[in-house]
């Protein structure tokens, strides 16, 4: 079932064939769903069950073609997938559709703001992968999330990262635009328009009731790597370091993409009673 809403902020028609060839038809793709499994299976790993008599709803805020969360409904889990691109949920119907994936998902032609301003459902989990750089206001939409998040339920964010961006420029000394602070991406490129950092994240969640589970590094040097060709020489062992690496400081906090894994509680609980899963500890620091 499709919803028709209205569209705003950075809509992915034009570069829906390029975005999913580029973003995770290579190893970079495969680096991304690596960390965010791991994540998942050591924070939230009821989520990776298959689900029987009681799925979990999951809504996926900027779904593009569903790459992560139609693994979910492959489990059985009840997905949402919204996104103002009608190219890309064209692609995630066509997985939906050869899979026979119907039963579990549905697909939502809207920006997430429009969106959730229709619905008050809740939603055991809220997924947002690579959304909160294209858009114009990134800590509104993480206050709207919220709302449709149950008490107990997880957020996982991903954001594409400054500090990554500016260290990729100084090692091909693109210095001129680290002096003008060019920290953009141009028309038509895959490279976010308002890229953002750890530090800006966080202090955006802290004024509401979540406790961090997980902060991990994406890909924390395979994009350094200069020489292209050297990026493709002994996959495996570069996949199984990015994830050792992942959560280690200061490797983590240069990954070209940055999630964090958050945890909803009710106004009156004690974040101090959290287990800290991944040794991250809570947003309350």
């Amino acid at each position: 079932m499709v919803k028709q809403y209205l569209q705003s902020d950075r809509n992915f028609d034009d570069l829906a064939p390029k975005f999913k060839k580029k973003v995770y038809g290579n190893l970079k793709g495969k680096i991304r769903l690596a960390v965010l499994k791991k994540d998942l299976e050591e924070c939230y790993p009821e989520i990776l069950r298959i689900a029987k008599d009681t799925p979990l709803h999951i809504l996926d805020a900027g779904c593009g073609y569903g790459p992560f969360s139609l693994t979910l409904a492959r489990l059985g889990h009840r997905v949402t997938l919204c996104d103002h691109s009608e190219r890309m949920l064209e692609m995630a119907a066509q997985t939906i559709d050869k899979e026979n994936l119907s039963m579990q998902t549905t697909l939502v032609h809207s920006s997430i703001q429009h969106f959730t301003r229709d619905t008050d459902r809740l939603y055991d989990m809220v997924l947002c992968h690579a959304v909160l750089e294209w858009v114009t206001d990134p800590r509104s939409l993480i206050r709207i999330l919220l709302t449709h998040l149950k008490p107990g339920g997880i957020l996982s964010l991903t954001f594409y990262n400054l500090h990554g961006m500016v260290y990729k420029n100084l090692l091909r000394t693109n210095y001129k635009k680290i002096v003008r602070k060019e920290y953009h991406g141009w028309p038509g490129s895959l490279t976010p328009a308002n890229p953002l950092t750890a530090g800006q994240v966080l202090s955006w969640i802290e004024p509401h009731p979540l406790t961090v589970l997980c902060h991990s590094g994406i890909r924390v040097f395979h994009d350094y790597i200069l020489d292209t060709k050297d990026r493709t020489r002994h996959p495996d062992t570069v996949l199984a370091l990015e994830l050792e690496f992942s959560r280690q400081p200061p490797y983590r906090d240069l990954g070209r993409y940055q999630h964090i894994l958050m945890k909803k509680y009710s106004v009156l609980h004690d974040p101090s009673s959290e287990k800290d899963t991944a040794g991250q500890g809570s947003n309350r620091r």
